[in-house]
């Protein structure tokens, strides 16, 4: 019998492992000043991990209105992203673990590749994670499983060989609907009910326990 592999771990990016809640709702205010009807927080948290083009259609009477919310948003967010874009405090400790431990990582994100590569290279993460996968390398997105599942080609591993970690309820359907472990983070925007309701196989109370659930659900025995 061929020894198991390490398992790949798939991370989400804001409010899993950058702590960036606060800084993309200060982009949403900017981008919505004087709007009539902006999002609230509540509405725009419960969207977190689509990509931008779809929140900001959901929130806009058209093509042209969302182009220039999103302008406004993406020139708050350049402005700001060095100041703002930090890791949560066991963020390097987690992935270098993993690492040491064999492995693969890549974050699955509703940001564009460009995006999540500036703001892993900026908290000093990207060096650990071997794959990226953002609306820009795929078209379709969470709940969809296609990003997921490219992730994990890119990594050589089968989603029955992988662990997919994410604060929203887009991270765990799109987990779930790929066949990998679905774990919720509580650290990020949705709550310990709304990731329970999507169906979390595991949900953590803390980033830094990461590397003891992964040894856990992936034993030959788990």
């Amino acid at each position: 019998m061929m020894p198991a592999r390490p398992w790949a771990v798939l991370f989400d990016v804001d409010g899993t492992l950058l702590d960036t809640v606060e800084f993309i709702l200060a982009s949403v205010h900017h981008a919505f000043e004087g709007h009539p009807r902006p999002p609230t927080d509540e509405e725009w948290i419960a969207g977190i991990g689509s990509p931008l083009r779809v929140m900001a259609e959901r929130h806009t009477s058209g093509p042209e209105e969302a182009a220039r919310i999103m302008e406004r948003y993406r020139a708050h967010q350049r402005e700001h992203v060095e100041r703002l874009t930090r890791p949560f405090d066991s963020a390097l400790e987690v992935v270098r673990e993993l690492s040491c431990r064999g492995h693969p990582m890549g974050v699955v994100t509703g940001k564009s590749d460009a995006s999540a590569a500036r703001a892993l290279a900026l908290t000093g993460l990207a060096p650990y994670l071997g794959a990226i996968v953002g609306t820009t390398s795929c078209p379709e997105h969470k709940p969809s499983p296609v990003p997921v599942l490219r992730a994990l080609q890119r990594l050589d591993r089968t989603p029955e060989e992988a662990l997919f970690l994410g604060d929203s309820v887009l991270d765990v359907q799109a987990g779930n609907a790929a066949g990998v472990v679905s774990v919720g983070a509580l650290w990020g925007a949705a709550s310990r009910e709304a990731l329970a309701a999507a169906g979390a196989r595991h949900l953590l109370e803390d980033l830094a326990d990461v590397p003891a659930l992964v040894a856990r659900v992936a034993a030959p025995c788990a």
